[in-house]
């Protein structure tokens, strides 16, 4: 992760936040000087941002919403105090409602962002200043801390070309914390045929099937939010294995880009969170599944099954068989 060090200073009533990246001052200065980039980054996962409003003068306004894996939403607006390409910009970030005004209860922050060169590139130091005490230990217990290191950590996909971050690593399985897991695998293809391909039966069932020697038997899909899916697998000829399967529910679709469902394995009462985003660059596309489990113990137990293994060979397949064509 590119977050080193958050010092909270309560006598100065700031929070510092200190990054590094392997990348030069311009290119980290262009991703958070541009929405579209920002987008990708801004919100911690699970919690994509849309900026609606984007006016990068000093003066100007940008407006943005985090949208979470239940139809959470929750906004904020930055006022652009101060710009010097590309060292230096300073915003003061207020929660804001729908119509884009200041919430009550909610404290603002003046926000500067100071860009570094480094030996290995940038050093990113951000500083959040506080009117009380109060106020800082309002963020801190609303979870700003975490989100901020979990939402960096998207940063480095972001800031490097996407073949030369993903390509040839398979499936990379990440612990972002004890409940947390994100899983990315790039694959070579266009997002609306990847996506297809996670959302049709007639294409599911020629990839999604784990291991050789394993059929899909069954496969409901969920078009709408609040439908259920049902998918079922079984060992063919002589592959061990019993038969099983995984149902749940649509809490939020946006086609081609996320999806985000509830998941069990049927006859088992544990339940996890599944949200999967695509994104494409130069018609390669990077799969990320976010997973929320219910404890530690239930995440390492379903890890240790071979997941991954399984994943893997699912994706090898999805470019062999059905992107190549």
């Amino acid at each position: 992760m590119p977050v080193t060090d958050v010092i909270t200073d309560t006598d100065n009533l700031t929070m510092t936040v200190i990054a590094d990246f392997a990348a030069p001052v311009e290119r980290v200065w262009s991703a958070y000087s541009d929405p579209r980039q920002l987008e990708r980054f801004w919100g911690p996962p699970g919690w994509p941002a849309t900026f609606s409003e984007w006016d990068h003068t000093v003066g100007g306004h940008a407006v943005y919403t985090m949208n979470g894996p239940r139809g959470e939403r929750s906004s904020g607006s930055w006022e652009f105090l101060a710009i010097d390409a590309p060292h230096r910009f300073e915003v003061l970030d207020s929660f804001v409602d729908e119509d884009g005004k200041p919430l009550e209860g909610f404290p603002a922050q003046r926000m500067s962002f100071d860009f570094e060169s480094t030996a290995d590139g940038t050093r990113m130091v951000t500083t959040s200043h506080f009117a009380s005490v109060d106020a800082i230990e309002q963020v801190v217990s609303m979870g700003q801390v975490e989100g901020i290191k979990l939402a960096m950590s998207q940063l480095d996909a972001v800031l490097q070309d996407l073949r030369d971050y993903a390509q040839g690593k398979g499936t990379n399985v990440e612990l972002l914390d004890d409940v947390h897991v994100r899983i990315t695998r790039l694959v070579e293809g266009p997002r609306e045929l990847v996506w297809r391909a996670h959302n049709e039966p007639e294409l599911m069932k020629q990839w999604l099937l784990g291991p050789d020697g394993w059929e899909m038997t069954e496969c409901i899909v969920a078009t709408e939010v609040g439908q259920t899916y049902r998918t079922s697998w079984a060992p063919v000829g002589d592959t061990e294995g019993q038969p099983f399967g995984f149902e749940g529910e649509a809490l939020l679709i946006d086609a081609p880009r996320r999806s985000v469902n509830t998941e069990r394995m049927i006859g088992m009462p544990v339940e996890t969170l599944n949200d999967l985003n695509l994104y494409e660059e130069d018609g390669a596309t990077l799969i990320t599944l976010y997973i929320e489990y219910p404890d530690k113990e239930t995440r390492d137990m379903i890890l240790a099954t071979g997941m991954a293994d399984g994943m893997e060979a699912s994706y090898d397949r999805l470019e062999k068989e059905l992107l190549a064509v």
